[in-house]
């Protein structure tokens, strides 16, 4: 399979990890009228590539802390307690939260959790793969972090911290096993709204209101905050929708940058993921089959909405939902900030190249979702995720821009064999490396892109969005 350099726009240049925070943002900056001026921040999360076959890792993130240690003044990011998994996003990122605090020097973070609970994934021959939990041992409920640079709250000017949960230093191993313990290990850093690390990659959510005037539209996030989604004339529609086929039962995946105006995304991409007021998203986990169509295949749920826990749907967040197929299932191939020619849509994603291991997202009516067993599936997505794993001696070519990984941790399990790497000429390279010359066999990789199956080779291929340096 060989891409033409210049089929694929490249849009994103965000985090570093998985997603931290089901989210990763909370900012903006104005002053407040009164005596004491408030600037707004924001809260970039996300988390190092997955241990062993972790499929998750969640806590209640019940306080982020800005901290003056010279005043004592200690100041609260986040709106209210929420859980959050760390192993959702790999290499993407998503927003959290935006908060106003006094305008002032910060030079130090304050996290405050509780209530792990660790998934990991048991696979046995020939037998679909299950979700065991555990609830492991916190040693501290409390991680404080010097900032390397201040973190400065001014008005009119917002301002922010990314934070990097390391699944690989926080998941304790004895003889190779995981253990109960968690050493919870964080990186934390301070960003500007235009950095990369304060991109939006994927921003799920639903509908509430369009303004066809100013064409944009309020979604509901976290914690109930309303905001509002600005489109231009180069927003990116996938799946040929349009601005006007927007209702309150949409549900969206929305890539773009955060504005100065509080509550406000400027979108680059819009993916639908479902006009019937249900969606559920994770990662593929088995694919039963008749004559090399999929008549069904398991997913395991990383995000959902409506939430679970409403009693309206029968698919549970965490847990693995099997979904039948009938054929009458349109398919989409979420790619952010570019969209992908129909033509090679229909070549690489459909009933016939559904592979284990593959981040899908399927929509559907709400009705339909009362029991797992019954969920009506109207759109599948393929979306981007990331793949970590170690480059295979003397398989990266230059000329063709590409090479192979043998892919570890959770996605690993699913994944067995090896995997063909495909770049773009607009690939990025992140955290070290600066080009396809500077990667090496034996390389610890992360490569954030599209999991597809050939239909020349039947080969299983990533298309690499980000390239990402882990040693």
């Amino acid at each position: 399979m060989r891409l033409n350099r210049n089929s694929l726009r490249i849009g994103l240049l965000s985090l570093v990890a998985p997603a931290f925070l089901t989210a990763g943002a909370s900012f903006a900056a104005t002053a407040a009228p009164a005596a004491t001026q408030k600037g707004e921040t924001f809260v970039i999360g996300t988390d190092a590539p997955p241990l062993a076959a972790v499929a998750s890792f969640s806590v209640e993130i019940t306080n982020i802390y800005a901290i003056d240690t010279k005043t004592g003044a200690k100041q609260e990011l986040l709106s209210g307690p929420q859980t959050v998994d760390f192993a959702r996003f790999n290499g993407l990122q998503t927003l959290l939260d935006i908060n106003q605090v006094p305008v002032g020097t910060y030079n130090q973070i304050e996290v405050d959790i509780a209530q792990p609970s660790l998934g990991y994934l048991m696979t046995s021959a020939g037998n679909p793969p299950s979700i065991q939990y555990i609830t492991p041992t916190l040693t501290t409920n409390t991680i404080t972090k010097d900032l390397a640079s201040e973190l400065v709250v001014a008005a009119g000017e917002p301002v922010g911290i990314r934070m990097d949960f390391d699944l690989h230093k926080s998941i304790l191993v004895s003889g190779g096993q995981i253990t109960s313990t968690v050493d919870p290990t964080f990186n934390i850093g301070v960003v500007r709204p235009t950095a990369p690390g304060a991109y939006i990659d994927q921003f799920d959510t639903a509908v509430t209101g369009t303004d066809a005037t100013n064409q944009s539209f309020t979604v509901q996030g976290p914690h109930g905050r309303f905001w509002t989604i600005l489109t231009t004339s180069g927003t990116v529609w996938d799946g040929g929708v349009t601005f006007g086929q927007l209702n309150t039962n949409t549900i969206v995946e929305v890539s773009g940058t955060l504005q100065r105006a509080t509550s406000t995304i400027t979108a680059d991409e819009i993916g639908v993921l479902s006009q019937n007021g249900f969606y559920a998203a994770g990662q593929n986990t088995f694919v039963t089959s008749s004559s090399g169509t999929a008549t069904s295949f398991d997913l395991y749920v990383r995000a959902l909405l409506p939430a679970s826990g409403t009693g309206e749907t029968g698919v549970k967040l965490g847990q693995i939902a099997s979904i039948d197929l009938t054929g009458t299932e349109k398919y989409f191939v979420r790619w952010s900030g570019s969209r992908l020619p129909e033509s090679i849509s229909s070549l690489i994603f459909n009933p016939k190249a559904m592979v284990p291991g593959q981040s899908i997202a399927i929509g559907g009516p709400l009705s339909g979702a009362s029991n797992a067993d019954d969920v009506s599936t109207k759109r599948v997505v393929l979306r981007e995720w990331g793949y970590v794993g170690t480059v295979v001696k003397d398989t990266v070519n230059v000329d063709k821009d590409t090479f192979q990984i043998k892919v570890d941790g959770f996605a690993g399990q699913l994944i067995p064999q090896t995997v063909d790497v495909y770049l773009t000429g607009r690939t990025a390279f992140r955290y070290g490396y600066s080009g396809i010359r500077t990667i090496h066999g034996g390389d610890l990789v992360r490569i954030v892109g599209l999991l597809l199956e050939d239909p020349n080779n039947g080969n299983t291929v990533l298309l690499g969005k980000y390239v990402d340096a882990l040693d």
